[in-house]
């Protein structure tokens, strides 16, 4: 019985030898969860970037039609204007955040039709959807640096 006894210590400590240990099995998982992470984030970078890449065509056709104006001292954001053939100035705003804004003759107008109501329409959704695109770009672009770092150590 003692000989038995003896062996099975034997045998528990050799495979407690040959098995990781608890923490280096949780390491490893980790690191296997920190690069599939990697990669996802990988994917979404490559993504966001080809749909910025889709969309900064359509904006610089545009660009040309509007100008650029902001009051550095006062402004955080600065608008697109056009100028309509009836005197109507439409703008937007850089970001695309804001309803586009509509003056004729000074007073602010809430509804106008034509082609420069148009136009604007049509920038303020891409300049929104490349602000929303550049945020994600750099969030993503933050979560891959802190996976590669973690899979570094």
């Amino acid at each position: 019985m003692k000989k038995l006894l003896i062996i099975l210590l034997v045998s528990v400590a050799f495979m407690a030898c040959n098995r990781p240990s608890a923490a280096e099995q949780r390491r490893a998982e980790k690191h296997v969860r920190d690069s599939i992470a990697l990669t996802e984030q990988e994917r979404s970078l490559t993504y966001y970037q080809s749909q910025l890449d889709l969309l900064m065509p359509q904006v610089d056709s545009l660009l040309p039609l509007f100008r650029y104006e902001k009051n550095e001292k006062y402004q955080d954001h600065g608008y697109y204007v056009a100028t309509g053939r009836d005197g109507l100035r439409v703008m937007v705003r850089d970001d695309g955040q804001l309803p586009i804004l509509m003056y004729r003759n000074g007073q602010r107008v809430e509804s106008a039709g034509g082609e420069a109501v148009d136009r604007a329409n049509h920038l303020q959704i891409l300049m929104a959807d490349v602000h929303e695109l550049e945020i994600r770009i750099r969030k993503t672009s933050l979560e891959i640096e802190k996976y590669q770092k973690r899979l570094a150590r």
